[in-house]
């Protein structure tokens, strides 16, 4: 599987772009809201990616962030969309927006995006709702991320964890501090603080 390409942009024509990977060239389909944010020809850029191995064809999408391709990876699990379908759904609208329309089973929109009807708005509906259950949609400076809630989580407290062994203490320990306060609510920085402060 390949899961992040790192490499020189050497073209980028909606929907593909040619990356230059030390001397092999990928082309690589990816949504519009990932060519938004392309860097110029020339640079070099990191995309993280989806590879599809099929009888007649193998197919790599990319992704400029992890986000978008974790909902791409989740539509593609509901009957009836594949690749096609689902990169046009993410060219079409942003990743926290459509998270809101499937929360709120807000048909109306969804049948707005190209190529997605009223019985296709109705199965995203119903397929993702599920899985977005538990979305947490946080803001950054330059762009909404999606993230599932408990992944999210994971990250920030093997953040702390991993900043605490840095700081000496064993792997074990590390875990059992981080354990002991989160409250499911405190960012990184702040379960190291409260850690340190505990075993003061």
């Amino acid at each position: 599987m390949i899961g992040q390409l790192r490499g020189i942009l050497l073209e980028k024509q909606p929907p593909q772009l040619l990356l230059d990977v030390h001397g092999v060239g990928y082309e690589i389909d990816a949504p519009m809201t990932t060519f938004y944010r392309l860097p110029d020809v020339g640079q070099e850029m990191t995309l993280y990616t989806h590879f599809v191995v099929r009888e007649d064809a193998q197919h790599l999408y990319g992704f400029s962030t992890q986000e978008e391709r974790w909902l791409f990876r989740t539509l593609l699990k509901v009957n009836g969309v594949g690749p096609k379908l689902a990169l046009t759904i993410l060219s079409s609208i942003e990743p926290d927006e459509f998270v809101r329309c499937v929360q709120q089973q807000d048909t109306a929109n969804l049948v707005r995006l190209p190529g997605v009807g009223k019985k296709t708005a109705e199965r995203l509906i119903i397929e993702m709702r599920d899985r977005l259950a538990e979305v947490s949609v946080a803001a950054n400076k330059d762009r909404v991320t999606v993230l599932p809630a408990q992944l999210g989580r994971q990250q920030t407290t093997q953040d702390a964890i991993s900043a605490l062994i840095a700081l000496g203490y064993k792997s074990q320990e590390a875990a059992r501090m981080v354990a002991k306060i989160d409250d499911g609510l405190l960012s990184s920085e702040e379960l190291i603080r409260r850690a340190l402060r505990e075993r003061v």
